[in-house]
């Protein structure tokens, strides 16, 4: 039987206790922080950030770091975490600042909404904690935006996309969501994710959105799959 991740409260909790019990230091050289942020200034500066792109579908789309080299590690030991009580926090303090700083560096308006792309319900169980999710929260909460994780359903559970060309991504997840909030949506939406790739998944998640009335959806993720360079 495999052991789940302890759910979010519980980390925050356990969070809370260590920053009384511990100084903050940098997760990814150890320097000691005066700030809640998870990485120093010389860190995030030697880590690469692409520039913020218009991809279909969206208003655009900005992502903290290439997925490439540290930031590929980083982002697959958040989504596999060792089956342990408590996993390793790094991973997941290093992507939600990728995904801050995506944030602060996108040059339109802040969200009135910051919504994660839905994991399938069957895909839920198995995994245990939506990734997107969890960045999606600690965005919200740091920027202090409103936070629905639920104003988006995924309805079908679509195979994986790694692998997959940019037509077979895009007919993989089309009509794959809905929008199941409670209120009509507001203008501004920050669609968040882990990585974007080439930025289907996230488009096919903007649809519903704008059917229900939002006006600007922007994708905000940690890190983005890099591009080849066109001849």
């Amino acid at each position: 039987m495999i052991e789940r991740p302890p759910p979010p409260r519980v980390l925050d909790w356990l969070s809370g206790v260590l920053e009384l019990l511990c100084p903050r230091a940098c997760f990814r050289c150890g320097r000691e922080l005066a700030t809640e942020a998870a990485l120093c200034r010389a860190c995030c500066a030697a880590i690469a950030m692409p520039a913020a792109t218009l991809l279909p579908g969206l208003d655009g789309c900005a992502a903290g770091a290439l997925y490439a080299g540290e930031t590929e590690a980083w982002v697959r030991a958040f989504k596999y975490p060792s089956a342990t009580a408590f996993p390793d926090p790094g991973p997941e303090a290093i992507l939600a600042e990728l995904a801050l700083r995506a944030a602060r560096g996108w040059p339109g308006p802040l969200a009135d909404w910051i919504v994660p792309v839905p994991l399938h319900p069957r895909r839920l169980r198995s995994r245990g904690f939506n990734p997107a999710g969890r960045l999606g929260r600690l965005l919200a909460r740091r920027l202090g935006v409103g936070f629905r994780p639920v104003a988006l359903q995924r309805t079908r559970d679509t195979p994986s996309q790694t692998g997959l060309g940019a037509r077979a991504r895009r007919r993989n997840v089309a009509g794959a969501f809905r929008f199941a909030g409670a209120q009509p949506p507001p203008e501004r939406i920050w669609l968040v994710d882990d990585v974007v790739t080439t930025g289907a998944t996230l488009a096919a998640a903007a649809r519903p959105l704008r059917a229900a009335g939002a006006r600007a959806v922007v994708g905000i993720c940690a890190a983005a799959t890099p591009r080849p360079a066109r001849g």
